[in-house]
């Protein structure tokens, strides 16, 4: 029984002893670093997926039916306005035309004779020295030649260009593509495509804006003498930077209703014809904003279900846990995250401008975000290395 009494008594005195240790410090103080924020001014570009085009563009198509039996240039070469660059088989069209010209001899003729039948008769009728009859008919003969005479110089009109249609010619200076028919091919008239020629000098680039950006486009549109450093420049598909800058050549005339969105065209130099049609490159437009604007590094930004968030630390006054209740210094001073909800704009590199949300001269937690939550106590005692930003963007 005493060694029982004995036991309790000294697990009660190890039980008290350990109530008197030291307690560890219910919130202790994340590490973390800060960032003043300030005023700067921030060159950056607007950027807009886009597309090479040509200015002028158009697909040969067989105005005759036949088959090939010349092909005079090499595909993907630069051709000129009026070059041959197809023959479809002349021999018809020739037979055709040689037929129209003989049968307009043969009514230029007929008319020679009906006009000297007239020009006789005319003058006997005068006279009364023929049956009026006769005469009536002479005229009518006459002015039959004549509509035969046009007739036949219609068919040999008809007949010529139908010849002419069997050479293709480059209807403007461009780049013709890779030929679609091979040499007997037979295409057939308005459906067969024989290739496309397109213009590659000037190149046209397209993007879609908002309709809400469209002010913006008509004021651009309007500056003049652009220099080397031009508003609008382009990354290639391999993410290099096209030499030479562009301009804006027109405006789309409509919005789409469904979108709401409309198409601005640019016009680059092609003269090294780097530029083909149909590529996918990145318009940049240089920001015209000159005034100062709050930039911060990207990692310290935190999204949330679509939204953006800073740590803002501010000096706080907070409960001193080694004062008692009613000792005058119950209070002291720390720093406290403070989480803010901010608009975020333009990416610049590893920052990011900042709309709304934080002020000049605020003070925002850059690296310890993984621990914090709003309303933290923070130290800048301890530096912590710098991180991509863990939940940041």
């Amino acid at each position: 029984m005493n060694r029982v009494i004995f036991n309790t008594i000294l697990i009660s005195f190890l039980l008290l002893g350990a109530c008197k240790k030291k307690q560890p410090p219910a919130s202790p103080e994340i590490p973390v670093n800060l960032y003043q924020v300030k005023l700067q001014t921030v060159l950056y570009y607007d950027k807009y997926p886009s597309t090479t085009q040509a200015l002028s563009q158009v697909s040969l198509l067989a105005q005759i039916q036949g088959a090939i039996t010349g092909i005079f240039f090499k595909e993907g070469s630069y051709v000129t306005k009026g070059q041959k660059l197809y023959e479809i088989d002349r021999s018809i069209y020739e037979a055709n035309y040689n037929a129209a010209i003989a049968n307009l001899k043969v009514s230029q003729g007929t008319l020679v004779q009906s006009q000297q039948d007239a020009d006789r008769y005319d003058y006997l009728n005068k006279y009364n020295a023929v049956a009026k009859q006769l005469y009536d008919h002479a005229i009518i003969t006459l002015q039959n030649s004549k509509s035969q005479v046009k007739s036949a110089e219609e068919a040999v009109k008809t007949a010529k260009t139908n010849l002419n249609y069997a050479v293709i010619t480059a209807p403007f200076s461009g780049t013709i593509g890779l030929s679609q028919v091979k040499l007997g091919n037979v295409v057939t008239v308005g459906s067969t495509i024989l290739n496309t020629i397109s213009t590659d000098d000037p190149m046209a680039v397209d993007f879609i804006i908002n309709e809400k950006q469209l002010p913006k486009f008509e004021k651009l549109q309007e500056v003049k003498d652009q220099v080397r450093d031009s508003l609008f420049t382009i990354l290639l598909p391999d993410n290099s930077l096209y030499t030479y800058p562009g301009k804006i050549s027109v405006i789309d005339r409509a919005v789409d209703s469904q979108t709401g969105s409309i198409t601005v065209r640019l016009v680059f130099p092609n003269s090294k014809h780097y530029l083909r049609v149909g590529m996918s490159c990145v318009v940049r437009v240089h920001n015209q904003d000159t005034q100062p604007q709050l930039v911060l590094p990207n990692k310290s930004v935190v999204e949330q279900m679509g939204e953006y968030f800073v740590f803002v630390a501010k000096d706080s006054l907070v409960n001193n846990p080694k004062a008692g209740a009613d000792s005058a210094k119950n209070k002291v001073q720390t720093l406290v995250a403070h989480q803010k909800k901010v608009m975020v704009g333009q990416t610049v590199g590893p920052n990011v401008v900042i709309k709304s949300g934080i002020n000049d001269g605020d003070r925002i937690v850059v690296d310890g975000l993984q621990s914090l939550h709003d309303g933290s106590k923070i130290t800048t005692a301890n530096k912590v290395p710098p991180s991509a930003g863990g939940k940041g963007r």
